[in-house]
């Protein structure tokens, strides 16, 4: 053996130590994480639901850990940031009764349909509105689309096909082939068809382009629906927003001469909506209740540069009680969606508060109310901002981690979109693990979760989550996992905490997230979103480049 070279011994002991300051630990175990959702998805917080008592005991249960790990309250002295919303239960009337010339056939709600509506009034109905097939019912300049064209459908109800025409289209130049849009979600379908004047929306249903079965539909559009609250009391949308399974949509269809496939029909460029000669007729009774929801928010301010923050998120709600399931259980407790977020938020914070050596930059930690009601409370943090947007430096994000143990890889939702992906793709490789895009891209996940906010407003979003190949048991194995979660349990009472839960891939994600928010903590750059990207131009302007 050579002597060693004592110059060489100094400097590479220099180059550890400047290393080890900020050094990458993994503070996060899955035993804190378990122990967390066996309380926030425990029989007694009912669900979670916003405006009910498991609210109340939700949220009290974050803020107290948040101040019992040493966090300052986030919001001018408070753990809360409130988010005023209006509950809206509909109860459409029990058929919806399609007529023409030769037609009558009455649609079951729920079995065939189900319908609500965004105005704050006693009773609406929609009286032998005419109905037109408005294909994807998408207007989108940048892909030379209109389904609107030479349309007017003030008074009338569309139709419109879930997804985008690009989806199972064999055409990767068609929007983005099999990856949704925004154009393909069923919010956007609802906020394009109040723009148009329309009286009504109806979505087809179909599972593969929605990504979920009808099950999912009528547990998360039938019943009470929680929205912010808008001076005009919503008038501004159509009366009706619906959606109808798919063989109630080919009788409709059948009933007005079109055959065939419905969704390579609407795709063609020479598309051009079609009326049914069909008229709908549904009357919609509804209960308001105004009431005040909450985020709840943290902070760690940073030692250097306490105006410049990262931010963690995570949605503290679910679904609330609904109808039973085969087994008679009717408590959506949302173990995985979302106690398992909120678990490695709460973890993550308390490792930061041990570090010896506070970050830089504040670290924000906000858990939000309502993203099952669309995304709500993260909406209204967006748009009523508590530390500022253009120093905020990145917002990461964790929803429904998977129960399924530790995996070779990881999954980035909407990968493509921004910087904050090279920080994850730079632990991966120090660790040896493989990063994906989305499992699924047509389901649109990039819009699905709270992250998408932030975005909207420009700043850097990250939705991470465990890949498919687990350590233990293989990529078959994995992906079995998450079918299983995806048909069985997904917006199911079944999504229930269990001491077999595994929780080590959780814990893997968290640490991940711990370890790139200290990174970012530390420096003095900005991510930024990465070229093509249409949050990038919001961000630019923001920052002043």
């Amino acid at each position: 053996m050579k002597p060693y070279n004592t110059s060489i011994l100094f400097v590479t002991a220099v180059i550890l130590f400047a290393g080890c300051k900020h050094k990458e630990t993994n503070p996060v175990t899955a035993g804190e994480i378990k122990s967390h959702i066996a309380v926030l998805a425990a029989d007694s917080l009912m669900g979670r639901k916003p405006f009910t008592a498991g609210e109340t005991k939700a949220i009290t249960y974050i803020s107290s850990q948040f101040k019992s790990i040493g966090l300052e309250p986030g919001n001018n002295g408070s753990y809360f940031q409130d988010v005023p919303m209006v509950e809206i239960t509909s109860t459409p009337s029990a058929t919806m009764q399609i007529t023409g010339e030769k037609t009558n056939i009455s649609l079951n709600y729920l079995t065939d349909f189900v319908a609500s509506t965004r105005r704050e009034v006693d009773t609406l109905q929609l009286k032998k509105s005419p109905l037109v097939f408005a294909g994807y019912g998408i207007v989108a300049p940048e892909y030379k689309w209109n389904d609107y064209a030479g349309l007017d459908v003030k008074g009338k109800t569309v139709i419109v096909l879930v997804n985008d025409p690009g989806f199972k289209s064999g055409d990767h130049t068609l929007f983005k082939g099999d990856t949704m849009t925004y154009y393909g979600r069923w919010t956007y379908k609802y906020e394009e068809a109040a723009r148009q004047g329309a009286a009504g929306i109806i979505i087809v249903h179909q599972a593969a382009p929605a990504s979920y079965g009808w099950s999912v539909v009528t547990n998360s559009f039938a019943g009470a629906k929680l929205y912010l609250q808008q001076k005009d009391k919503h008038m501004s949308r159509c009366k009706v927003e619906g959606w109808i399974t798919e063989d109630a949509a080919k009788k409709l269809f059948s009933a007005a001469g079109i055959t065939g496939n419905i969704r390579a029909i609407a795709r063609k460029r020479d598309f051009k909506a079609i009326p049914l000669n069909l008229n709908a007729t549904l009357t919609v009774h509804t209960k308001l209740k105004y009431s005040t929801s909450h985020n709840v928010i943290a902070v760690l301010k940073g030692s250097d540069r306490p105006d410049e923050c990262i931010l963690y998120t995570a949605h503290w709600d679910h679904l609330g009680i609904g109808k039973p399931d085969a087994k008679g259980d009717s408590i959506y407790n949302g173990a995985v969606d979302n106690a398992s977020g909120v678990a490695a938020v709460l973890s993550v914070a308390k490792a930061f508060t041990l570090q010896k050596d506070k970050p830089k930059r504040t670290i924000v930690f906000l858990t939000v109310t309502a993203e099952e009601q669309g995304l709500l409370g993260s909406e209204y943090y967006a748009t009523h901002p508590i530390y500022p947007l253009n120093k905020t430096v990145a917002d990461l994000n964790m929803d429904a981690l998977g129960d399924y143990g530790e995996t070779n890889d990881f999954a980035i939702t909407g990968k493509g979109q921004n910087d904050l992906e090279d920080y994850v793709a730079d632990y991966a490789k120090a660790h040896n693990k493989e990063i994906t895009g989305d499992k699924n891209p047509g389901a649109g996940g990039y819009y699905r979760s709270d992250h998408f906010n932030f975005a909207k407003v420009g700043v850097p979003a990250l939705d991470l989550n465990n890949g498919a190949e687990s350590t233990a048991h293989g990529a078959a194995w994995g992906k079995q996992k998450q079918k299983e979660y995806g048909e069985q349990h997904y917006h199911q009472a079944s999504d229930n905490y269990s001491p077999a839960m595994d929780a080590n891939g959780m814990a893997q994600v968290a640490n991940m997230l711990f370890n790139i928010g200290n990174k970012l903590a530390n420096e003095t750059t900005f991510p930024g979103w990465k070229n093509g990207s249409e949050f990038k131009a919001v961000r630019d302007k923001s920052i002043g480049k």
